[in-house]
């Protein structure tokens, strides 16, 4: 095993005190034992820090950053990155779990892929309640638990523009060499997957693994129940983060083709903008789509 890479798992812990440790025990619990687990807790206001600390009485030898404040979880994940000396990363939410194979098979697929300039692995997730109750899954599967349309691989930068395909995050592993050269998590942001997925397979390609890797769980507060809140100021937030995302995608666009996907996408936000009464996000993106018409 000490001949196989290091991976670090970094786990992101905001206000998770019921769910920190069940996210621990699964990276302790992976088939594959070459990680390193750094815990940062982003200034969390209930009894996530405590615990953290109990269970760090046990596992000495991890890294832990508690945050005296809220920071985001784009600051918070870039603390870590500069700690970590794996040669591959997860961003693991401390409210989300790591099924037992889910580092061994991403690790094989790396390390087995034929694709050149591979960059990131992903899986499918099993979405589950607050209470572990299983809801659904990321991408619909068969009585096989293998995903029913297959989303996408290899070259997949158009693909994420216009959103013909989505990328399952929480699941995914990322070359730390490949975070380092993107200067890791946009800090100007509120959330990071769409850009780092958009900047990544600007240059990178992507492998999916037809497998679930990971319980997400659906809580209340989760960043996809927030796109769609009318006068709230965290999807307000998230929202215009995707503008600035959109805004950054249209400068490594290339072609007249990759400028179409985009259009897909930003239409897609300013019926977003339209439907939160964010009116003013929506005049903002008109400038954007006259720029992609007509380049």
């Amino acid at each position: 095993m000490h001949n196989l890479p290091l991976v670090t798992v970094i786990c992101l812990c905001y206000n998770h005190e019921k769910f920190v440790i069940e996210a621990l025990t699964s990276i302790t619990n992976q088939t594959y034992k070459n990680i390193e687990i750094i815990v940062a807790d982003d200034g969390s206001n209930d009894s996530s820090v405590q615990k953290i600390k109990e269970w760090h009485k046990n596992y000495h030898h991890t890294t832990l950053i508690i945050n005296e404040t809220n920071l985001g979880n784009t600051k918070t994940f870039n603390k870590a990155l500069k700690l970590s000396n794996g040669d591959f990363i997860i961003d693991l939410s401390a409210d989300d779990v790591l099924l037992p194979n889910c580092v061994e098979k991403q690790i094989s697929t790396f390390l087995n892929s034929k694709m050149e300039r591979l960059a990131i692995v992903y899986g499918n997730a099993e979405i589950i309640s607050e209470d572990t109750t299983h809801l659904d899954y990321y991408y619909k599967v068969d009585t096989d638990k293998k995903a029913i349309i297959k989303p996408a691989s290899g070259d997949i930068y158009k693909a994420i523009l216009s959103q013909s395909s989505m990328i399952c995050s929480i699941s995914s592993m990322i070359k730390k060499e490949v975070l380092i050269e993107l200067n890791g998590y946009d800090e100007n942001l509120s959330y990071e997957d769409l850009d780092i997925w958009i900047r990544t397979s600007r240059k990178y390609s992507f492998e999916f693994i037809d497998s679930v890797l990971i319980q997400k769980r659906e809580l209340a507060n989760s960043l996809g129940n927030m796109f769609y809140k009318k006068l709230n100021s965290r999807t307000k937030k998230i929202n215009r983060s995707t503008y600035l995302v959109i805004r950054k995608a249209i400068a490594l666009n290339q072609t007249k083709e990759e400028n179409k996907a985009l259009l897909k996408r930003l239409h897609f936000e300013m019926e977003k903008a339209y439907r939160t009464l964010d009116l003013l996000l929506f005049i903002k993106y008109i400038p954007l789509e006259l720029k992609l018409r007509f380049s």
